[in-house]
């Protein structure tokens, strides 16, 4: 890749973000935060779909595909854990786990 001015900034953000989140205590946050967001996806989600009722098949596959990738993203490559990988797998959990709120919602 061509050491252009953008090429050095998105480097240097980069960098200076990692260094940022190096901090445990950030990172955890991070982590969490990704959490509410899968949360908070899979409440939008199963309330968009439902609200329409069109399409509900489609979506629920979509979203079964969905997380299976984030499973194979995560778990199939034999590596350390980086931030990235440990805050899709948060958002994975907390979708999954919105999902099954939502699911006992409506069953009672």
């Amino acid at each position: 890749m061509q050491n252009t001015r953008l090429n050095r900034l998105v480097d240097v953000l980069l960098a200076r973000f990692l260094l940022w989140a190096r901090n445990p205590w950030r990172r955890t946050s991070l982590i969490i935060i990704g959490f509410l967001l899968g949360y908070f996806l899979a409440n939008a989600i199963s309330t968009i779909s439902g609200q329409k009722a069109f399409l509900d098949m489609t979506v629920s596959f979509l979203m079964l595909l969905l997380t299976e990738a984030v499973n194979w993203l995560v778990y199939a490559r034999l590596r350390q854990s980086s931030l990235f990988s440990d805050t899709l797998s948060a958002i994975k959990v907390g979708f999954v786990y919105g999902l099954f709120v939502e699911a006992f919602k409506l069953g009672s």
